[in-house]
């Protein structure tokens, strides 16, 4: 089979995902049920994953029916199997207690992964790519209490097993002395300041989300490393018009100390940040990202979506520099699976130039 018909062939599956997912979300009504359950066959794509398929779930509720004044909670189930072989099982979600006293974030996930490694730094040639796989399991739960308007106090826990690391003896893993690569556990307790005003929590189109986390891992809790992770998001939206809105994003994903495992390492790309590279392409103990998004509202279901991001990785504050940024851009298709929750399917196609491209079917935006 030819490059072209290669090409043809997944373009042509890629379009009968996506007409099925518009077709089964057409089909639903949107009522004002403050309970929703939404069930789909979902085939994905992904730089990282590649074609998976599996089931999504997303199950959207009020804790408190009569409590209209805070947002709406959801839990979020997925189960995800890829053509690289890769496993992926997740929960999460996010529940707002009454009158958003109290919100609570958790994730549980199993991953069984091959990937990619190009080796530590910002520098790593393309050539240098190496495969790997492990196992891995991740627990966290955030717990926030409002302490003023928009504004929390949380705590953090986060726990993670890795094991059944495979890689190239004699390769990047041991010429660089990598961390973790001989299998791990962590656990971390933290605190998190978080001020938020967005007017959704799927897809807002006013307010402002600020978010900073500071999480310690140490041999007390049970954890093979210590360090400290320290990482702050902060958000802008900006409703243009009825149907425009521009939306932003300043990412920076810290660790103090040298000795971090390989899977807590900050790592550039991904389906949420610098879309178009492969999420790890670029791996080191910092991280920081600019990005901004242009999100159209078209008619009835459908919107579309141009998005650009910056950003690298350093070892530390002192190396980074202009001359060593990364760039990506791309555009982006939306179907409103739930209109009235503003919960999305995002068909995405993203570039970074050369090979650092790659087309995302993802549920929910970006950020």
């Amino acid at each position: 089979m030819s490059r072209n018909q290669r090409y043809a062939l997944r373009f042509f599956y890629c379009f009968m995902a996506v007409c099925g997912c518009i077709a089964y979300a057409m089909a639903q009504p949107d009522s004002a049920k403050k309970t929703k359950l939404l069930i789909l066959p979902v085939i994905s794509k992904s730089v990282e994953t590649g074609w998976a398929f599996g089931t999504a779930s997303s199950f959207t509720f009020r804790i408190f029916p009569d409590d209209t004044g805070s947002r709406t909670s959801s839990m979020q189930a997925l189960a995800l199997y890829s053509t690289k072989k890769q496993l992926v099982m997740a929960i999460n979600g996010a529940q707002y207690f009454r009158k958003e006293k109290y919100i609570l974030n958790e994730q549980f996930s199993y991953s069984s992964f091959p990937d990619k490694f190009w080796g530590l730094g910002k520098q790593t040639p393309v050539t240098a790519e190496e495969p790997y796989r492990f196992q891995q399991y991740y627990v966290y739960a955030h717990l926030m209490r409002k302490v003023a308007r928009h504004l929390f106090a949380g705590i953090i826990f986060e726990n993670q097993k890795v094991w059944n690391i495979e890689y190239l003896s004699g390769g990047a893993f041991d010429k660089q002395d990598v961390q973790g690569r001989k299998g791990y556990k962590i656990a971390g307790f933290g605190g998190s300041f978080t001020y938020d005003s967005r007017n959704n929590a799927f897809s807002p189109d006013k307010g402002f989300f600020g978010q900073l986390f500071i999480d310690h891992f140490d041999a007390i809790w049970g954890s093979d490393y210590n360090y400290t992770n320290i990482l702050v998001d902060l958000r802008k939206y900006l409703s243009l018009t009825k149907k425009q809105v521009l939306a932003f994003q300043l990412y920076s994903f810290n660790n103090t100390g040298r000795e971090v495992p390989i899977r807590s390492l900050a790592a550039l790309g991904g389906a949420s940040r610098m879309r178009g590279f492969y999420e790890g392409r670029y791996r080191d103990i910092n991280q920081l990202v600019l990005q901004g998004e242009y999100r159209l509202h078209v008619k009835g279901r459908f919107g579309l979506a141009l998005f650009a991001g910056t950003g690298s990785v350093a070892a530390n504050w002192r190396e980074y520099a202009l001359d060593d940024l990364r760039h990506s851009m791309g555009a982006g298709l939306r179907v409103a699976l739930d209109k009235k929750e503003k919960l999305n399917l995002r068909i995405d196609y993203g570039t970074g130039g050369g090979k650092n491209n790659g087309l995302y079917l993802q549920i929910g935006e970006a950020f």
